[in-house]
C-alpha cells in the first residue's frame, strides 16, 4: 500500500490529496494563514498577497491559496520574513485605505483593518490620493461601490463571472486607475446582472455594501443580531439569515437585511437570488395581513378570529362537496409553504374530502 503524499507545515507533518492547495491543507488542519481575496468556491488568483510562506528551497514567498501541495515540501507560516512581509503589504494597503471602520457608512466589518490592528500593522506611512472611479450615478437600488474601501481582490468578480456567470462587473482600467466597473459604466440595471448581491457577500471590506441600510442609516452590523431561517420565496429552501435591529419598530424588531450562512455550511453554500437576499421589505410593509379576514354579507372583507374563519371555510368547502360532488374541489398551495405544509394540503384534499385535484406550483 502506497503511503499518502505529506508536507511539513510549521513542524508538523500533514497529509494532502492531489489537487489541494497549502491553505486547503492548512485550513483542513487548523492552521490560520490570512487571506483577503480568497474564497473556496473560486478559482484562487493569489491576488492580495496576505497568505505568503515559506517554502524550503524556494527563493520567493509562495501564495498558500494558488501553491499546489508537494510531497515533501516543508513550509512555515509563520516567521520573521512572512511577519515582515505581512506588515509592510498591510501598511501600502492603508495608504489609500480609509484609516479608520466607518460603521454607518458600509456597515459591514472591514477585514483589512481587522488584519492591520491584528498583525501590527503600521498605518502611517503617508497618504496616496486613491484614483479608482466609483459610479456615484448607477440607479439600481440595491447595490453600492465605495471605490476608498476597495483593494481590487476581484472576489466580486470572480464571483460574477464563476459563480453567477454573468460577468456584469469586471476590473476596469489601469495601473493605480484600475476599479471595478460594467461595459460602458452602464447602471446595473441596464447590464447583464442578475442583482444576486453575491457580490456583497465575498467583498472582505465592504466596498460592495447594500444600499438600503445606508440609505436608511441602520445600525451596523456588529449591532445586528442574526437570526437563521428559510427563504419562503420558492421550494429550494436555501437558508437566509435575518440581520435584525431589535430595538426598530418600536421595539418589535426590524430586518435591516438578508444575509447568506458561510459557503459550505448550508445546501445553498452561500449564494442567494435577488428576492432572497434584497425582497425583504413585504415584512414590515403596512399593507401585511396580520389577521384573517372573512367577506361579509355587505361584500366587505372584515377582521376575524382564525375560529371563525377556520369554520366558515371548513363549511364552504363541505358546501360545494356536498352539492357538487368531491371533484366539485380543487386544492392549490403554494411553493412559499413548506414541504411539510404542502403534504398536509394534499392530505386533505385526497383523505379529507376525497379528491386528487391537488396542484403546487413547484411541481411544474
Amino acid at each position: 500500500m502506497s503511503q499518502q503524499p505529506r508536507i511539513t507545515l510549521g513542524g508538523r507533518a500533514l497529509v494532502f490529496e492531489p489537487g489541494e492547495t497549502l491553505l486547503d491543507v492548512a485550513t483542513r488542519n487548523g492552521v490560520e494563514i490570512p487571506t483577503l481575496c480568497h474564497d473556496p468556491r473560486l478559482k484562487p488568483v493569489g491576488a492580495c498577497r496576505t497568505c505568503l510562506v515559506e517554502i524550503e528551497g524556494w527563493q520567493r514567498l509562495a501564495p498558500a491559496c494558488a501553491t499546489q501541495a508537494q510531497a515533501g515540501m516543508v513550509v512555515a507560516s509563520e516567521n520573521e520574513r512572512i511577519d515582515r512581509h505581512r506588515k509592510s503589504l498591510l501598511a501600502l494597503y492603508m495608504t489609500d485605505h480609509p484609516q479608520e471602520e466607518e460603521p454607518a457608512k458600509s456597515g459591514t466589518p472591514n477585514q483589512l483593518l481587522a488584519m492591520v490592528t491584528e498583525f501590527e500593522a503600521a498605518s502611517d506611512w503617508g497618504r496616496l490620493s486613491q484614483k479608482r472611479a466609483g459610479r456615484p450615478g448607477d440607479r439600481n437600488p440595491y447595490i453600492h461601490y465605495d471605490a476608498d474601501s476597495c483593494i481590487l481582490c476581484a472576489r466580486c468578480t470572480r464571483y460574477c463571472d464563476e459563480i453567477e456567470g454573468v460577468s456584469a462587473i469586471a476590473l476596469a482600467g489601469r495601473g493605480s486607475e484600475t476599479t471595478i466597473s460594467t461595459a460602458d459604466e452602464l447602471s446595473l440595471l441596464d447590464t447583464t446582472c442578475e442583482i444576486c448581491g453575491g457580490c456583497i457577500d465575498v467583498c472582505p471590506t465592504g466596498a460592495m455594501a447594500e444600499k438600503m441600510p445606508l440609505v436608511q442609516e441602520a445600525r451596523p452590523d456588529l449591532q445586528l443580531e442574526t437570526v437563521r431561517t428559510t427563504c419562503n420565496y420558492c421550494g429550494v429552501g436555501c437558508q437566509i439569515d435575518l440581520n435584525v435591529d431589535r430595538a426598530g419598530e418600536d421595539g418589535h424588531g426590524r430586518i435591516v437585511k438578508v444575509t447568506s450562512p458561510e459557503p459550505g455550511t448550508t445546501t445553498n453554500d452561500g449564494n442567494l437570488c435577488v428576492k432572497g437576499r434584497f425582497a425583504y421589505e413585504f415584512v414590515h410593509h403596512g399593507d401585511r395581513l396580520t389577521t384573517p379576514l372573512v367577506r361579509g354579507k355587505d361584500g366587505e372583507l372584515h377582521d376575524a378570529s382564525w375560529e371563525d374563519a377556520l369554520r366558515i371555510a371548513a363549511d364552504g368547502l363541505m358546501g360545494v362537496r356536498e352539492r357538487h360532488g368531491a371533484d366539485g374541489l380543487g386544492f392549490v398551495s403554494s411553493s412559499r409553504c413548506t414541504g411539510e405544509e404542502n403534504y398536509l394540503v394534499q392530505k386533505v384534499a385526497r383523505a379529507v374530502f376525497g379528491t386528487n385535484n391537488v396542484h403546487q406550483c413547484a411541481a411544474t
